[in-house]
């Protein structure tokens, strides 16, 4: 370790003598100035220990001015060295030394200013190479637990080891590794815990590594602690950060975890995206029709999905410009083993039947969605075995996303969704073809015909009703009608074609 001035004053082989009153500093010395300037301020960096003969030090203001300047300059301690210029520690030196608490010491004639310089640097070397032996040795401890089969939070586990204190990572605002007890959420994000229900998470600072800390509780009502954030580069917008609870130290074997878990998770999130690419495809192959009966049923279980079992599919659609994010985010505890693919830029969820209490819960996605900054709406289709089941409850779910709400749970299967399962019905087509004529007209002319057959389907043909709800005279209502009869060619009256233009408008709704 790195020597004190105790220590050095102890070394009998160099013979120094302590003189004055002032006590020796616990601090490590950083380095031995030798000089023979009045001034030695401007080659000080602080916490050495300055050696001089006194050569220039003629006079007892000459020799205060020196020791002043040397305190200044942040000196742990003045070694004089007698036997050339003065025989003995100028009386006005020990008395500047003493009244501004500077240690001062004798060195003796026959010992060499270069011995004692070798000393302070042997210790230096000594203490920088262990550290570096020790910074090793941190690195291949975590670069080992990393790749065994405890993966981060074994990594996470020795690091808080060797700082003696507790650490956990936190992406997209909720914590997914490390410390339990100390809950789930970082200082100003409202995502939902990973794991540990009921945490409350530790409050950590928003400030870069050096910044300051805040304060957050403590696991079971115990004391505040301050928590200490770095951040992770993924090359994501997830808010990564390693949060190290208060006090540890500065430890070098830090910035090396924050290497790891860098590496680490940009390894799963590009992992996770060519999954869910590969499960996407299988599954808009199974929706589209294209892949049915037993080979279906083969590739699905080769996916995690044991089509025998009932299985509900769960749709998660975000805003236009957040759907990058679907490809790569991690889902929280109790969904990291549950089947999830991209279809048409929607992240699928195929889930078992719930068995047990603690099967993950639609609402529970909902909330971590919304904490991790995503503007998401969740669709839950039924539970149905077979491919086919998979098909229902896939069309169920889209078509219960389109009521707008953060969580939209599909009533029953509709004659929209089970006509959608079917590839061989060009529904798209065919709603195209009858409302095309009514866009071209509104956008032409503003007339909102497509709106008040909209409502007028919605409110079972009530002409009354429509023209309270658009504020319209009734005449007006009837007016709009009669247009979408002469351009469409349906009349919404009629029981045959208010079927069709309500399946049009549907298909057109779920896109």
């Amino acid at each position: 370790m790195a020597i004190t001035l105790t220590d050095l004053l102890a070394d009998t082989a160099l013979g120094l003598v302590a003189e004055g009153r002032a006590a020796a500093p616990p601090h490590p010395i950083e380095w031995v100035a030798v000089t023979e300037l009045e001034d030695p301020r401007p080659f000080l960096n602080g916490a050495e220990v300055v050696l001089t003969t006194g050569v220039r030090l003629k006079t007892g203001a000459a020799q205060r001015a020196f020791v002043r300047r040397a305190h200044e300059a942040g000196a742990l301690a003045i070694g004089f060295g007698v036997g050339l210029t003065h025989q003995r520690i100028p009386a006005a030196v020990l008395a500047e030394a003493d009244d501004v608490g500077l240690p001062a010491f004798r060195v003796p004639y026959e010992v060499p200013f270069i011995a004692i310089g070798k000393k302070v640097a042997d210790a230096l070397s000594a203490d920088r190479f262990a550290g570096l032996e020790q910074l090793l040795e941190g690195h291949a401890v975590l670069a080992s637990a990393l790749l065994g089969p405890g993966g981060l939070g074994a990594l996470l586990g020795e690091l808080a080891r060797m700082l003696g204190t507790d650490v956990a990572l936190f992406q997209y605002g909720a914590r997914i590794a490390g410390a339990t007890g100390y809950g789930a959420r970082i200082a100003g994000a409202s995502g939902p815990a990973t794991s540990g229900a009921g945490a409350t998470g530790p409050g950590v600072s928003d400030a870069g590594a050096s910044g300051p800390a805040t304060s957050g509780p403590g696991p079971s009502g115990s004391e505040a602690r301050a928590w200490h954030r770095l951040p992770i580069a993924t090359g994501l917008k997830d808010r990564c950060t390693l949060a190290i609870a208060e006090p540890y130290g500065r430890a070098a074997v830090v910035e090396y975890a924050q290497n790891l878990i860098s590496v680490e998770l940009t390894n799963q999130a590009r992992n996770r995206t060519g999954m869910r690419n590969a499960v996407g495809q299988l599954l808009e192959d199974v929706v589209r029709g294209t892949l049915a009966g037993a080979e279906a049923a083969a590739r699905l279980a080769g996916a995690g999905i044991d089509t025998a079992l009932r299985h509900g599919v769960l749709i998660v659609d975000v805003a236009s410009g957040q759907r990058r994010a679907l490809r790569t985010l991690p889902l929280p505890d109790g969904w990291s083993n549950v089947p999830a693919g991209l279809v048409d830029e929607r992240l699928v969820l195929v889930l078992p039947s719930p068995a047990t209490p603690a099967a993950p819960e639609p609402a529970d996605l909902g909330r971590y969605l919304h904490g991790a900054g995503l503007t998401a709406r969740i669709g839950v289709g039924g539970t149905y075995a077979q491919p086919n089941g998979l098909r229902w409850s896939y069309f169920e779910a889209r078509e219960a996303l389109q009521r707008g709400q953060a969580l939209n749970v599909a009533d029953r299967l509709s004659l929209t969704s089970l006509l959608m399962t079917s590839a061989d019905v060009p529904l798209a087509d065919l709603a195209a073809e009858t409302l095309k004529p009514l866009e071209v007209f509104d956008g032409a002319h503003g007339a909102g015909l497509l709106s008040t057959l909209q409502r007028y389907l919605d409110l079972d043909g009530s002409v009354a009703a429509v023209a309270a709800a658009l504020g319209l005279h009734r005449n007006t209502v009837r007016y709009r009608l009669q247009q979408v009869v002469t351009l469409t060619g349906y009349d919404p009256s009629v029981t045959a074609d208010r079927v069709h233009l309500y399946l049009a408008l549907r298909i057109r709704a779920l896109g």
